[in-house]
This record gives structure tokens, C-alpha cells and sequence, in this order.
């Protein structure tokens, strides 16, 4: 009877863990795309250049590499998200600012693509939190592909290849949508405990979603 009820409590003790991360994972998120949102406004609204937003960009990967891990158990580790978050949303504004120029239906790629970022998040998190599938046997597979994906990406910029450029796309969004399927469940199976990191990899995962989808919407449906 004592070993039961000490199996039950260190169980229930597990549930509420969890829920808390979820719960904080979630919030967090909220709150770092809202700010993303203001910084790209801002972007936007100064009309910054595309070398002023790759400096930033740069520059949210290299606190994301080297700063955010040794700070992830602290309470500065939320200060780090908000400023490699609001880095990238600064980055993000001047690509965004382009599509509106160069396409003549530019706000409706650009609300497309972010409408179905949202569907495909929201979607996939719901299937993970109510299947409560362990999705963690997607590790590995996620690793290889965002590699194959990133260097065929290089490769399609360097020699100017448009059609690899649309296939590199394409393998980001579903290795994107793979990844929120694997993060959820690091979180819903105690794989993650962490939800500063939790947040952040979820973001990434939706910022390179809606840029992915941005520029396959612009290549199939985009009018000059």
C-alpha cells in the first residue's frame, strides 16, 4: 500500500511538472511572437536594409549558440529568448517589407502564410498533447534533414538555383512541422524539462515555417 502510494505521488508529482512546462512553454512562446511581430514592425517602419537585418539575424544566432545555454536555468535565460527573438523579428522585417514591394498581392502572401503557420502549429500541438504519441524516434531524422536542408539551401543561393531554392522550402516546412511534433512531445514525455529552451526551439521551428511557406506562396501564387 506504501509503495502504491508513492508510485501515485511521484506520478501526479510528474503530471504537474509537466503541465507547468507546457503551461510556461506556452506563454512564453506568446509573448516572444508578439514581441517578434513589434520588432519586425519597427524594422519595417524605419525601412531598415537587408544588410541591417542580416547583421541582426547573425546576431540572434549567436547569442542562440552561445549565450542562451549557459544562462537556460536562470531567470536571464528569458531575457536571452526575448533578445534573440527580437533579433530575428527585426531580421524578419525587411524580407517581409520586399514581398509587399515586389508582389502585387504581397499582404496576402505574407497573411496567408502566416494564417497557415498558425493552422499547422496549432494542429500539430493539439495532436500531440491529445494522442500523447512519443515522437522522440524523430530525433534523429530531423537532425540529418535540417542538415541536407540547410547545405542545399547554401548551395541553391550560390549557384543561383531557383527550382532547389523551392525544394529546400519544401523540406523545411515539413521538417519544421516534424519538429514541433518531436518538441511537444520531449515536453508531454519529460524529454524537456526546460521550458526556456522548449520555447525557444519552438520558435525557431515557427519562424522557419512561415518563411519557408512565404516563399512557396510567393513562387506558386505570387502576382509581380
Amino acid at each position: 500500500m506504501y509503495e502504491d502510494r508513492v508510485v501515485q505521488g511521484r506520478a501526479g508529482a510528474g503530471v504537474l511538472s509537466t503541465n507547468k512546462v507546457i503551461r510556461n512553454t506556452y506563454m512564453l512562446l506568446s509573448l516572444t511572437l508578439l514581441f517578434s511581430a513589434v520588432t519586425a514592425g519597427i524594422a519595417m517602419a524605419a525601412n531598415v536594409g537587408h544588410g541591417a537585418g542580416m547583421i541582426c539575424t547573425f546576431a540572434s544566432l549567436g547569442l542562440l549558440w552561445f549565450v542562451l545555454p549557459r544562462f537556460a536555468n536562470q531567470a536571464a535565460g528569458i531575457g536571452i529568448v526575448f533578445g534573440v527573438t527580437g533579433l530575428l523579428g527585426f531580421g524578419l522585417g525587411p524580407i517581409i517589407s520586399t514581398y509587399l514591394q515586389v508582389f502585387s498581392n504581397g499582404a496576402e502572401l505574407v497573411m496567408t502564410a502566416l494564417g497557415g503557420t498558425g493552422v499547422i502549429f496549432l494542429g500539430l500541438s493539439a495532436y500531440a498533447l491529445t494522442t500523447k504519441k512519443d515522437f522522440s524516434f524523430l530525433g534523429g531524422f530531423l537532425f540529418v534533414g535540417i542538415l541536407v536542408a540547410f547545405l542545399g539551401g547554401i548551395a541553391g543561393l550560390l549557384f543561383a538555383m531557383p527550382m532547389l531554392n523551392l525544394v529546400v522550402s519544401g523540406m523545411f516546412v515539413l521538417l519544421m512541422s516534424g519538429m514541433i511534433l518531436f518538441q511537444t512531445s520531449q515536453i508531454i514525455h519529460g524529454g524537456e524539462t526546460n521550458y526556456v529552451m522548449a520555447t525557444i526551439s519552438l520558435y525557431i521551428a515557427l519562424y522557419n515555417l512561415f518563411l519557408s511557406l512565404l516563399q512557396l506562396l510567393a513562387a506558386f501564387a505570387g502576382q509581380r
